[in-house]
């Protein structure tokens, strides 16, 4: 089915230099003089590989028809993610490559897995806003050495490195907002 440029949408899945890209960004651009056009931000679901393109207003692309389903992240061998459907209990596999950001999450993870209606292939998954991951490892915080907003490298449970305020220590629970990989807040218990 062919889609136009008003219909671009962030997470849409289209068809585009004989690869199937995901928008990641987009911005409609109607300049004083000379035609509207629109700017996107491409991620290509079989490698990994974001690239900026630009889009003429009504230009004619071609979608693909995805469903989405949640999966449950069950481990990382090294090679690929395993992943099961909460529905059938049926299992997939993806490589790294496939994920927006593998380093945040967590074994037991319910995440949304696109899936290509055509040929059933995963195309990508998308990850909660937000995760809350515990602090195994971070330098303890000097109070007075800082001026305003000082942080400091933490690494969480899952392996990856998040810069924290200054009193956040070993132990406590963080949310990350999984977008950009940044410090939300800290989390009550």
């Amino acid at each position: 089915m062919a889609v136009t440029t008003s219909d671009i949408r962030n997470g849409l899945c289209l068809k585009y230099n004989n690869d199937i890209y995901k928008i990641v960004e987009f911005l409609h651009v109607k300049p004083g003089k000379g035609p509207a056009f629109v700017r996107t931000k491409l991620k290509s679901v079989t490698t990994g590989k974001v690239i900026d393109n630009t889009f003429s207003a009504g230009h004619k692309l071609e979608d693909v028809r995805v469903e989405t389903h949640k999966f449950q992240f069950l481990y990382n061998d090294g090679e690929y993610y395993h992943f099961m459907n909460t529905e059938d209990y049926t299992q997939i596999q993806l490589t790294e490559a496939a994920l927006d950001s593998p380093g945040l999450m967590k074994e037991g993870e319910v995440v949304t897995v696109m899936i290509n209606t055509e040929d059933n292939m995963p195309l990508s998954v998308e990850m909660p806003a937000s995760v809350i991951l515990e602090v195994t490892a971070t330098e303890p915080g000097v109070k007075g050495n800082t001026a305003t907003n000082a942080t400091k490298p933490a690494t969480v449970e899952t392996g990856a490195t998040v810069n924290v305020p200054l009193f956040i220590n070993e132990g406590d629970k963080i949310k990350v907002e999984t977008e950009k990989g940044t410090y939300k807040e800290r989390v009550k218990e």
